[in-house]
């Protein structure tokens, strides 16, 4: 029987766009109804921000605790090397391949949820691309979650919890660091020329942008007839 899933989704947009608000969603929406609706099957979520964080967490150990030089990050919490943000697609393609390792039959009820932002300043898109496997190019279909700047820090405000920063849905940034890394992003730059394809190492990759203006991710009863509209497109394309 013909799968109803995709195999790969990749949630791509800003910080606190909206990615992590829809996961949350799909993972509280039933199976049988995900699938028929948002034709996506049993979950499994692969996010850079907890392999990052664990950087964090790490050259604290090491300064704090055990006096040893910081080992990823400076002591603005910067990354020591501009490469570190591909090496973070390289960990994910990674994970997606110990998914694969037990056999072909993974992908027969899973889909595999991709979460990450890149901004201009530190390669954008157009550098994290060119890290992602072929293996994951060839499953995956791509969802774009849009907002501007200034709602991108609105959110990232709102949902900050100081008490949690390693949390998924209430970790955030401060506005200095935000507007540098992420106030100039190249999503119109390389989906530019093709409004249901991206082109990644000659592979064809479906996508759709979902516009998260107004706010619908706040309200899952908006949210909800919006990501079943888009998901419908993205699925037209990818199957």
């Amino acid at each position: 029987m013909p799968r109803n899933h995709f195999d790969i989704l990749i949630l791509l947009g800003r910080p606190a766009s909206g990615k992590s608000e829809i996961i949350d969603f799909l993972k509280k929406t039933s199976p049988i109804k995900r699938t028929e609706n948002f034709h996506v099957g049993l979950m499994d979520e692969i996010d850079d921000f907890p392999m990052l964080w664990t950087w964090f967490e790490e050259d604290a150990i090491l300064e704090k605790i055990m006096k040893k030089p910081r080992m990823h990050t400076d002591a603005n919490g910067d990354f020591l090397y501009s490469y570190q943000w591909n090496l973070l697609i390289e960990r994910i393609c990674m994970e997606y391949d110990k998914k694969l390792r037990d056999g072909d039959e993974y992908h027969t009820e899973h889909t595999t949820l991709i979460e990450f932002s890149r901004g201009s300043e530190h390669g954008g898109y157009a550098s994290a691309f060119q890290h992602l496997s072929e293996k994951v190019l060839r499953r995956a279909a791509v969802l774009y979650v849009n907002v501007t700047f200034e709602e991108s820090m609105r959110k990232n405000r709102r949902r900050f919890n100081p008490d949690k920063p390693d949390s998924i849905l209430e970790h955030g940034l401060p506005d200095e660091k935000l507007e540098r890394l992420y106030k100039e992003v190249d999503w119109e730059q390389v989906s530019s020329g093709d409004t249901e394809f991206l082109t990644i190492k000659g592979i064809k990759v479906p996508y759709v942008v979902f516009e998260n203006m107004p706010e619908k991710t706040d309200d899952f009863s908006k949210l909800e007839p919006a990501l079943e509209e888009s998901l419908v497109k993205l699925w037209r394309l990818y199957s």
